[in-house]
């Protein structure tokens, strides 16, 4: 799910930017097939997500996800302070909240881009609001995927755990003492 998701999104900035940027336009051109590739990276974009739903582990997972606990609200307070010992359950809070903002912006992209996929869907000051709130809010989607590939590449267990299924239990101690055992 998450690679299907990350390809998807991947395709969605890559064409997105070169939409957006004239010499990126200049160097592909064939916009009219730049354009349907984006946009039907966007609409099947939700597809993993739904996809996974069909397993039992994914639905927990989206559980643990949707619970913000007290201990999530200490480990916030200590990266603020810069502390150690953070406390995590399987996620930790900063994977909570990339968790929730990703599933909006999406959800956001989704409707904006429709808006101006079937324009006669809604009035012009509709349409004309859609391309304003999509356009920025892809300059911060993929701020934050940046950020979210950094962070991944600080941690290369993290990776491992994902391509894998396993973490050794020092890095689980040490990462998400709450969801060790």
């Amino acid at each position: 799910m998450h690679r299907g998701t990350a390809a998807l999104m991947g395709v969605c900035l890559a064409t997105a930017a070169v939409l957006y940027l004239p010499p990126l336009a200049e160097l592909v051109g064939r916009r009219r097939t730049v354009v349907m590739v984006h946009e039907w990276s966007g609409v099947l974009l939700p597809v993993p997500l739904l996809a996974g739903l069909f397993s039992a582990a994914f639905r927990a997972d989206l559980r643990r996800l949707n619970r913000f606990a007290g201990h999530d609200r200490q480990w916030l307070r200590a990266v603020l302070r810069r502390r150690t010992g953070r406390p995590a359950g399987k996620f930790n809070a900063g994977q909570k909240l990339y968790a929730a903002w990703t599933a909006g912006a999406v959800l956001v992209m989704a409707g904006t881009g429709l808006l101006m996929w079937f324009p006669h869907l809604a009035p012009l000051v509709w349409r004309t609001g859609a391309g304003f709130v999509h356009d920025w809010l892809a300059l911060l989607v993929a701020a934050v995927v940046a950020g979210h590939l950094w962070m991944a590449s600080r941690d290369p267990e993290a990776r491992l755990g994902m391509r894998t299924g396993e973490v050794s239990g020092r890095w689980a101690e040490r990462e998400h003492p709450l969801w060790r055992d």
